[in-house]
């Protein structure tokens, strides 16, 4: 008989993982014991309310927060408290404000080359068009400054710097919230379409219920740094949760109450 083949690891596997700040008086208890994971290919959301720890643990996910306790694990890879090269290869973050994540004296060129280099690609001028066309944006816009973009087209160079080491990971902290509404959209767009055509694994962070309905197959929901229900969008859109806090998120969201929730 054929042997059965070993199930893929999971793209991003978090078990136990908590953070806590501060010491006495003036501890903080961040993330408790959360743990999910996102299969190869998937796309899952953090969501609850500002304070609720969802930042916390993509940050720790990507090594911005080093103590923390439990286990992280990328492609069946246990992750210790620092992050290597190969990790930067494989994840990179898009950070919720595009006009503090690029460097204000650093053209568009600059910021897409840097990775290149110092990762030792080949082909980096080639690689940067590649990576402006990826993301909507022309050549022209290759040798311009922060300051002389708008939001959204900072926040795609941003994503375009995501790309350069060509990840199969992105997490994702709030892309859109600083852009006007009338560009949210685009890049929300923008982002699904690139998971699409590569294959791209996402960890999205989100108070947005709207934008996580939108690119999300699965959600958790945080609240006081606890994970208190985790569901499928699906369920999220039909109104199904099981506790009543993501039940009062739904309400929120939706602006009225629903009969189908009470």
């Amino acid at each position: 008989m054929p042997t059965a083949k070993a199930p893929l690891p999971n793209a991003i596997e978090v078990s136990g993982l908590s953070v806590v700040f501060g010491e006495g008086t003036a501890r903080n208890v961040a993330v408790d014991r959360a743990s999910f994971a996102v299969p190869k290919g998937g796309s899952f959301g953090l969501v609850g309310e500002s304070g609720s720890g969802k930042t916390t643990v993509i940050r720790a996910i990507a090594g911005l927060i080093r103590d923390w306790t439990g286990g992280i694990a990328i492609e069946g890879r246990d992750l210790g408290h620092s992050r290597d090269r190969g990790f930067y290869r494989t994840v990179q973050m898009v950070f919720q404000d595009p006009y503090a994540s690029l460097h204000p004296r650093h053209t568009v060129d600059r910021t897409l080359s840097e990775p290149l280099m110092l990762h030792g690609f080949d082909r980096v001028e080639e690689r940067i068009e590649e990576g402006l066309d990826a993301v909507g944006l022309g050549s022209d816009f290759r040798f311009r400054y922060p300051h002389q973009l708008s939001g959204g087209q900072r926040q795609r160079v941003a994503i375009a710097r995501t790309l350069m080491l060509e990840p199969e990971i992105l997490l994702l902290d709030e892309p859109t919230s600083a852009l006007d509404v009338s560009v949210q959209a685009e890049v929300l767009n923008l982002l699904a379409d690139l998971r699409a055509k590569r294959g791209l694994t996402f960890l999205l962070v989100s108070h947005d219920l709207a934008v996580v309905a939108h690119m999300c197959d699965r959600i958790a929901v945080m609240k006081e740094g606890e994970i208190v229900e985790t569901l499928d969008v699906d369920a999220m859109r039909r109104m199904e949760p099981r506790e009543d806090y993501t039940r009062r998120l739904l309400r929120a969201s939706l602006g009225y109450v629903s009969e189908e929730v009470e």
